[in-house]
């Protein structure tokens, strides 16, 4: 993410702040809401600094369904302004991040006609109040004609279609043979999260210059004398640091965050998500390459979607203590397995076909004894002060994935009106790292490799190109200068030179980072202790590491993919 290459002996951690202790403003959280926020406000010129005690893309923002999508069940609740943002910020992204966001038919298998249209009136009124109840063909279709609504003039979807019996085990003979309807309506599918998180860190770095700077693995730990406190996670070191203003985006940790500083609050009340990544063919096949969207026996919304050559099935939405980590348990397990069974019922799903599990909490605001499912998704903005000093401290409260970048807008007015600085410039409508020029059509594809291709085989270009958009320039460049590149042999779609130059230039600290974040291989189950070991070696001399740190970085970087020292634990 850094436009620069690093070297190792370049400053990490809270050393990159150390020269310069301060800003107009300091970012707290690097999921995608502090991200885009750091990115819109050093569009504006503001001197900021961004900081996660973690790498970025780690918390909340880590554990996402993988997808775009306006919400369609929160109509529901009669969050029609969030379903209006979210459906607009979906259509915005299918144009700004083409190379990642793509448009996803979703599918709605349907066991009953009227089930739900009375009770829906009532959850209306109430915000989710009431039993769960199984949602009827006549009750999704109103809300799919009210989605269809929000897209209109400007949307870059079809509109929905719904399907009888026949039909839907037609096209997708596997289904639950007691389906009555299917409902296929679309929205969008985000492949790569963390890589699209870290282009927009990188059009925040590469429009701010030495304005804008980001320090991973520095955790703010209080305030003192109006300062804010930031301590190295590896190194114990502690740093005061200053800024007119503070962004606290800290997602579901922001009540934390916010008593370390001295200004307790109780804000969140976060749900935990888990989902499982399954190697299973015949799943994947029966999924028709569309993702399967529907309600379990629970009354929770739920998923099957195909993605990388694996099936992802998800999620849960239960109470969590942030004091504990977030993990997927065992009878989460079990409960993917008997949703699987549920649509899919002529198809096993072994547990032991799971490649990799995560679970995230969600950053939704309190919400005392509501349904978890039911809490509302969308966000609002607090404001405070440091307990000494004037700085200003704005506390996100709420967001989600789709919203990231109208969150961020919002967020940076109100930080350009406390620094008393106007708005330079929207990031509405404006390219997402390499989704800049983006070929669109096979024939835009064919003439971007013919002129960016280089030495490298076009094949591989075009495989770059899809990982990484438009930048994979810089990819190209720096394999085709690495005589020693060699294919990794357990993950061959990677190579040496490319993971040295993704660590040379993504402020890669560790390797988890690279095995859950910079790349694919923890998600497609690829991050084997060979596999680990390989990149590891592979990305060493530029990060500096001896032999002792490169088995003492395989055992850690196993352990966090494998959830044994799970995020935030």
């Amino acid at each position: 993410m850094m436009p620069a290459s690093t070297s190792p002996t370049a400053p990490t951690g809270i050393a990159r702040l150390a020269d310069r202790p301060y800003a107009d403003v300091l970012i707290i959280g690097g999921g995608i809401n502090g991200i885009a926020t750091f990115r819109d406000l050093a569009l504006q010129g503001v001197d900021v600094a961004l900081v996660d005690r973690s790498d970025v893309i780690t918390g909340a923002s880590a554990a996402s369904s993988h997808m775009v999508h306006g919400g369609v069940r929160y109509l529901e609740n009669g969050e029609f302004r969030l379903v209006h943002e979210a459906v607009t910020e979906r259509n915005d992204l299918l144009g700004t991040a083409p190379h990642y966001v793509r448009p996803l038919q979703t599918t709605i298998p349907i066991y009953s006609t009227f089930s739900g249209i009375l009770n829906a009136p009532l959850r209306f009124l109430r915000h989710g109040a009431g039993k769960p109840q199984e949602r009827g063909a006549a009750l999704i279709k109103i809300g799919l004609v009210i989605y269809d609504s929000f897209s209109r003039g400007g949307g870059r979807v079809p509109r929905h279609e719904f399907h009888g019996r026949k039909r839907s085990l037609r096209t997708l003979p596997r289904l639950n043979p007691g389906v009555k309807y299917t409902a296929t309506y679309w929205d969008a599918s985000m492949h790569d999260p963390e890589r699209l998180a870290i282009d927009v860190a990188r059009d925040g770095v590469t429009a701010g210059g030495d304005k804008a700077r980001i320090a991973t693995y520095a955790a703010a730990v209080g305030a003192r004398d109006g300062k804010v406190i930031l301590r190295d996670a590896d190194t114990g070191e502690e740093l005061a640091f200053s800024a007119g203003v503070v962004v606290n985006a800290s997602g579901p940790w922001t009540d934390l965050t916010n008593e370390a500083l001295g200004r307790p609050t109780r804000y969140m009340g976060g749900t935990k998500g888990s989902h499982i990544v399954v190697d299973n063919p015949e799943l994947l096949e029966a999924t028709g390459g569309r993702e399967i969207f529907f309600e379990h026996n629970d009354g929770r919304i739920v998923l099957i979607y195909p993605l990388k050559g694996k099936v992802l099935i998800g999620t849960t939405d239960l109470e969590h203590d942030m004091s504990e980590p977030a993990v997927c348990t065992p009878e989460e397990v079990a409960y993917f397995v008997e949703l699987a069974a549920h649509v899919f019922p002529s198809i096993p799903v072994d547990p032991d076909t799971i490649v990799y599990r995560f679970s995230g909490v969600r950053p939704l605001p309190g919400h005392g004894d509501e349904a978890p499912g039911f809490v509302s998704r969308d966000y609002r903005i607090e404001t405070a002060t440091l307990p000494t000093g004037d700085a200003t401290v704005f506390s996100l409260v709420g967001g989600k994935w789709t919203t990231f970048r109208a969150s961020a807008e919002r967020l940076t007015d109100h930080v350009l009106e406390a620094l008393a600085r106007p708005r330079r410039s929207s990031t509405r409508g404006l390219a997402i790292g390499g989704g800049k020029d983006y070929p669109r059509t096979e024939r835009a594809r064919q003439a971007w490799l013919d002129d960016n291709a280089g030495s490298l085989p076009r094949e591989r270009a075009a495989q770059l190109l899809d990982r990484y958009g438009t930048v994979a320039t810089g990819v190209i460049a720096a394999i085709a200068a690495d005589d020693s590149d060699a294919p990794l042999p357990g993950a061959p779609g990677y190579s040496t030179a490319e993971l040295r130059h993704l660590a040379r230039t993504e402020h890669v600290r560790h390797l988890e980072d690279m095995l859950m974040r910079r790349t694919s291989m923890a998600f497609t189950g690829l991050a084997s202790e060979e596999n680990a070991r390989a990149v590891a070696e592979a990305i060493a001399d530029t990060l500096g590491w001896d032999a002792a740190t490169v088995d003492a970085e395989v055992v850690r970087g196993l352990a966090h993919v494998n959830y044994a020292v799970p995020e935030y634990a």
